[in-house]
């Protein structure tokens, strides 16, 4: 029992500073915003490979990594790895272009969004609470489109591109850190690519500034600490706590959008917020409630 007890809790402080850091994830990224998105994410992907190759190295993870990612399983790695990086591009666009609400709601949706994949593609089912909660959240998405929609493209965009990237990895042969770390190394050579273009044209930011050089290296622990963290809390924790505990990061971007960098909170938003947030608290207690 002591066991079991100190696996939950290590889990839960585990879990809670995976989605902390996510949440908290716009701060850091609005310090570089003289720095062009696409050339934040390559450093991210650099840097971030980095870290994992030493964290493979010192767990001796290299040989059964490289006999995992053959075949179909790197296909889908692949496939993973490029909605990843869309994923992050977006995200970062969005915070440097004053669009932490819509991300915000694009990872509240994301969870809902799961549901309705794994009931598409994979057969799920699902109880009657977890469909009405898909249904409303349907109904906030709507409620913006028929507005006009306003950057609903990004909280679209960030939740349909991790959520299939989430159902690649659920089929993927292959666990977190060697299914991140092959990710991160196909793509190296495009982010590379991006990174050297920079340089060489005289406008690369990296190399200019200490204290962007410093943020910029920041980014492999910044992508990759959390990830782990996350792994970890899976482990110790039911599916119905991870499935709590991922609404700390769009509640946390949701406030800094409000109160840190006033984006407007228009009526149109207050509504579609409150339909996500009513499917968000039904697929919350449904999933607890039958023990999920």
């Amino acid at each position: 029992m002591t066991d079991r007890h100190d696996a939950t809790r290590s889990g839960l402080i585990l879990g809670i500073g995976a989605y902390a850091a996510w949440g908290l994830l716009p701060l850091y990224l609005r310090l570089l915003r003289g720095v062009p998105s696409l050339e934040v994410l390559a450093h991210r992907i650099v840097w971030s490979l980095l870290l994992l190759i030493v964290i493979v190295v010192v767990t001796r993870r290299a040989g059964a990594i490289r006999a995992a990612a053959r075949g179909p399983t790197l296909a889908l790695l692949a496939a993973s790895a490029t909605l990843i990086a869309i994923n992050w591009l977006v995200y970062i666009w969005a915070v440097q272009h004053g669009h932490v609400l819509e991300a915000s709601l694009g990872y509240f949706i994301n969870p809902l969004v799961n549901v309705a994949l794994g009931m598409a593609l994979l057969g799920e089912r699902i109880g009657r609470v977890q469909k009405a909660a898909v249904a409303v959240a349907a109904a906030g998405v709507a409620v913006m489109a028929l507005s006009g929609g306003g950057a609903l493209w990004i909280s679209l965009t960030l939740a349909l591109s991790f959520g299939t990237y989430g159902l690649i990895r659920k089929v993927a042969a292959i666990d977190s850190l060697g299914g991140l770390t092959v990710e991160t190394a196909l793509l190296l050579v495009p982010a590379l690519a991006v990174i050297a273009m920079a340089q060489v044209g005289g406008q690369g930011a990296f190399g200019q500034d200490r204290t962007v050089d410093l943020l910029l290296v920041l980014a492999g622990a910044v992508t990759a600490v959390p990830l782990l963290m996350f792994a970890a809390a899976a482990r110790r924790l039911r599916y119905a706590t991870m499935g709590l505990l991922q609404y700390i990061a769009p509640t946390l971007q949701f406030v800094e959008a409000v109160a840190l960098f006033h984006e407007p909170l228009r009526p149109v938003h207050l509504v579609t917020f409150a339909l996500i947030w009513t499917g968000c608290a039904l697929y919350a207690w449904g999933g607890w409630r039958r023990g999920d």
